[in-house]
């Protein structure tokens, strides 16, 4: 059974609430692979994610970071070995372009591995997600990004949904129509196990150009 989590973004550390449950789910703690948003840089790249599974209690005997630096078959080789795949917030735009260099989706689809991600990386892990100047991206002209599509729907994650609730409901509108769309603020996670869907925090579904909170179940 595939496990899922799409994170937001949490300033502290994980809520008691999800480092339970990620306690529950993650047993296999051999190698956690982190794949960078910005894939040029290393310096502290993954400090921050991982010191959230820290404070969670949860560590790994390898810590391994995909990018640039490292050779494709390397990237792919470590993404079949791993225990859990994180894909870390930041750039967007640049980790998609990455994921597609690189040939990425597959080998993490494949693996049987825990996903998660956070920011962009929750993001990155949608089947398709828009790039709009309104969402933060610096852009022109708005357009739709292929995900790696762990799970058939989209994700806008870390995003002022309080402040900015009818901009957000108006910009994906014509994608909810498509598929469904979970939007979330920063202290959120959405956790995908099978069919199964848990919520932590104030997560949306956008649907039919609809919008509906969803019901906390963590």
């Amino acid at each position: 059974m595939k496990t899922h989590y799409y994170l937001g973004w949490f300033n502290n550390f994980f809520p008691e609430k999800l480092e339970k449950v990620l306690q529950e789910d993650i047993t296999d703690r051999k190698s956690l692979v982190m794949i960078s948003s910005t894939p040029f840089v290393d310096e502290a790249d993954g400090a921050t994610e991982r010191s959230w599974l820290d404070h969670a209690g949860i560590t790994f005997d390898e810590y391994q970071l995909i990018n640039f630096h490292v050779q494709k078959e390397d990237a792919h080789s470590l993404l079949e070995n791993a225990s859990v795949i994180f894909l870390l917030g930041g750039n967007t735009m640049e980790q998609n372009r990455f994921l597609m260099d690189y040939e990425l989706a597959e080998p993490i689809k494949k693996s049987k591995a825990i996903v998660m991600g956070a920011s962009a990386g929750a993001i990155n892990m949608s089947a398709k997600w828009l790039c709009s100047k309104n969402f933060g991206y610096d852009v022109e002209t708005s357009s739709f990004y292929d995900g790696i599509a762990l799970n058939d729907f989209s994700v806008l994650s870390h995003f002022d949904l309080e402040n900015n609730m009818a901009l957000v409901q108006e910009e994906l509108s014509f994608l909810s129509k498509e598929m469904k769309v979970y939007a979330s603020n920063k202290d959120c996670a959405l956790r995908t196990k099978g069919d199964k869907i848990d919520i932590l925090g104030n997560v949306y579904l956008i649907s039919n150009s609809g919008i509906q909170k969803m019901d906390e179940t963590f």
